[in-house]
């Protein structure tokens, strides 16, 4: 008679003999006290068909008696990678990254696999799995980007159950999908990229990781709106979600939208060169344009610099607005960079507090360098570059302006205004407006005393 599913057994964990009933001693291999209560579960099976089916029935342990352990985390190889992981690859834990075609992925994760293997050690091992490229292109990548093949192993298949064979015969420390999209098991069908192969094989891998102190890497296929493809459920099952966007060509930003072991607020920043991606060491200076003179002239109307944080780094970014009659009846905000509900708020507190009209215009915001803002301390910058183009009048260069605006007028002080404004003078900034003054910066109240200084009367 088959077992239900959900059945107590007792399981000898020295020599896996089962019976329904506790006794103190083994009787098949006389140990005493080895008997575990287990439960009867079909999905206890791999899917290679190894393993039993029975599980250890979990039981509630005391959080106090839980210890906690000091090296839980391994480095990448990779400094902007660690600090956007918040310190490094976490062990027992999954990372999904997303990102659109031809951005680098492919590159980011040969380069983590070369940098974690040094960090591992001998005894570390690395499994590169590949179902998108065959091992010679793999080979032929990592010999032109000059990346050191030692201690990587490779797997170049699309089958799950080929996937788990070599987790457990190789027991690596870093394991790397690249891509799930690309992952199928003959349990969920036999076409990849479903719902449900999605879920399984990514259940199954994430859950070989779990029981051991290994980290799980996997590359995810976005959609045209930039989103990762498949089940939102494949976001939960993982620690961290990455998403990795470009600006340009040249710049790549690698951010956290979710992760269970540090902040999401940090920002990785990478440059692709012919030898694949090389950390910016000083992107303070990445996101302003660099004239020449000091004349106010030598800045054009529509400009103004502030200082944005970004996780534990401060950034010096500059605004670009630009404002033209509307082609239609009703004016639009065309602003991918800062979100375009901002854009327009701002621009109705100007209308309304300065008694500059906005209604009967388009307008455009960028942000130079690419990198997306969403802190309230840009509202003053955004304000005084709106004014600018309004008005065809430049700000003085040198000037930088910090703050949040109320819908009110008044320019609110933000969090961490002294690491603001130092970084801005440390950027050669002669003049620092921010609700917050004294001797460092120059303090402006609301946002007519703001457009007063910056514009005159």
């Amino acid at each position: 008679m088959a077992k239900k599913t959900g059945t107590i057994i007792y399981k000898c964990s020295n020599c896996g003999y089962s019976q329904p009933r506790w006794l103190g001693r083994c009787p098949q291999c006389g140990e005493w006290n080895t008997l575990e209560e287990c439960i009867f579960d079909p999905n206890a099976k791999t899917p290679a068909g190894q393993g039993s089916e029975t599980a250890v029935k979990a039981k509630p342990v005391p959080l106090a008696a839980v210890k906690a352990q000091d090296d839980m985390r391994f480095s990448t190889g990779i400094a902007e990678f660690d600090r956007v992981l918040g310190g490094g690859a976490t062990k027992r834990s999954a990372i999904l990254i997303g990102g659109e075609p031809g951005i680098g992925k492919s590159t980011l994760l040969l380069q983590t696999a070369a940098g974690s293997s040094k960090t591992a050690g001998k005894t570390g091992r690395i499994l590169y799995v590949s179902g998108e490229e065959s091992a010679a292109q793999i080979k032929d990548r990592a010999e032109r980007l000059g990346i050191p093949a030692a201690g990587i192993e490779l797997l170049c298949t699309m089958r799950l159950e080929d996937i788990l064979d070599a987790l457990d015969a190789q027991n690596p420390v870093l394991v790397i999908i690249d891509s799930i999209q690309t992952v199928y098991s003959a349990e969920a069908g036999l076409i990849p990229g479903t719902v449900n192969q999605l879920k399984y094989c990514a259940n199954e891998l994430i859950a070989w990781v779990k029981e051991r102190d290994a980290v799980l890497i996997m590359t995810a296929h976005v959609t045209k709106e930039g989103l990762i493809a498949g089940p939102k459920s494949l976001e939960h099952m993982v620690d961290t979600v990455i998403s990795f966007d470009r600006s340009n060509d040249e710049f790549r930003f690698l951010r956290a939208a979710k992760n269970r072991f540090g902040s999401v607020d940090e920002l990785g920043i990478f440059e692709m060169t012919e030898k694949g991606l090389n950390e910016v060491q000083d992107p303070s200076a990445l996101f302003i344009t660099r004239r020449g003179g000091t004349s106010s002239g030598s800045q054009p109307a529509g400009i103004a610099c502030t200082a944005v944080f970004e996780g534990s780094r401060v950034f010096i970014v500059e605004i670009q607005a630009l404002t033209v009659p509307a082609k239609a009846s009703l004016s639009r905000v065309y602003s991918d960079k800062i979100d375009s509900a901002r854009v327009a708020r701002v621009a109705a507190v100007l209308e309304k507090r300065t008694g500059l009209h906005f209604s009967d215009q388009d307008l455009y915001i960028n942000v130079a360098g690419g990198i997306r803002l969403s802190e309230s301390a840009v509202d003053a910058a955004l304000a005084a570059a709106l004014y600018s183009a309004r008005t065809d009048i430049a700000i003085e260069t040198g000037t930088a302006v910090i703050g949040e605006l109320s819908l009110a007028g008044e320019i609110r002080p933000v969090g961490r205004m002294a690491q603001r404004i130092k970084t801005a003078q440390n950027m050669g900034f002669t003049t620092v407006l921010a609700p917050e003054g004294g001797k460092d910066a120059k303090k402006i109240s609301d946002i007519k005393e703001l457009i007063k200084t910056l514009f005159g009367k």
